[in-house]
């Protein structure tokens, strides 16, 4: 494998790294290995810290091809909890409202999650990367300012119920999206379209375009294959 003239390398992130922590790592371990002092190496498409599965890294002259990887369809298994929000709608933030779910039944679900394919307008979270006068929100969030975000009209190809648990009122669904859906974002709309409140409890992202979970690499085997060099 030639690193420095380009490679697309597809890691499974684990739980709690950023994006750049995969980038970052990777960026480190070739350049100490192959012996220079920078490397150009970028990832085709952020994955929140609480989150799991494909991301897809570009080394050398392969970091030109990172915008069209970003396009490509995304899969997720994403597990919500029902009756409760948080402020980032997932686990960074502590609940902060709680919903009544005694009307939520296995029916209901499958009369609502349907309604999510197809063409939506969805308003990011928060916390989130977006860019507000040239800011990232989740900044402006932590400093406690509230900003109105614009709606994005995204895509989503297939929605299915995986599981549904009705004592621990937490739902398990598949999302075969487009770039720019935000499934945090996803959970707290289909809450709302509950007539409750939901948020994200777990989320693996388990392919991106051709890109399956199960080919990808851990970064134990990737360190493997680097040391080989």
């Amino acid at each position: 494998m030639d690193f420095v003239e380009g490679e697309i390398i597809a890691f499974d992130k684990p739980l709690h790294w950023t994006s750049f922590d995969v980038v970052g790592k990777a960026r480190w371990l070739l350049c100490h290995k192959l012996g220079v002092r920078k490397l150009k190496v970028g990832h085709a498409g952020t994955l929140d810290p609480l989150a799991t599965g494909v991301v897809v890294v570009c080394t050398g002259k392969k970091t030109k091809l990172i915008d069209n990887l970003q396009a490509h369809t995304k899969e997720y298994v994403a597990t919500l909890q029902l009756g409760a929000t948080t402020a980032s709608f997932d686990l960074e933030k502590p609940i902060d409202a709680v919903y009544p779910t005694e009307h939520i039944t296995r029916e209901r679900i499958d009369e609502v999650i349907p309604t999510f394919q197809g063409e939506q307008w969805q308003v990011p979270p928060m916390f989130s990367a977006v860019k507000v006068d040239g800011k990232r929100a989740y900044k402006l969030a932590r400093q406690g300012e509230e900003v109105e975000l614009k709606p994005k009209l995204l895509v989503i190809d297939e929605i299915e119920v995986l599981l549904f648990d009705p004592d621990k009122m937490q739902l398990t669904i598949r999302v075969v999206c487009s770039k720019g859906t935000y499934i945090r974002a996803l959970a707290r709309d289909i809450g709302q379209r509950l007539n409750s409140g939901a948020h994200l409890i777990a989320l693996r992202r388990t392919r991106v375009g051709d890109v399956k979970v199960e080919d990808c690499l851990s970064f134990e085997q990737f360190e493997k294959i680097v040391n080989e060099i």
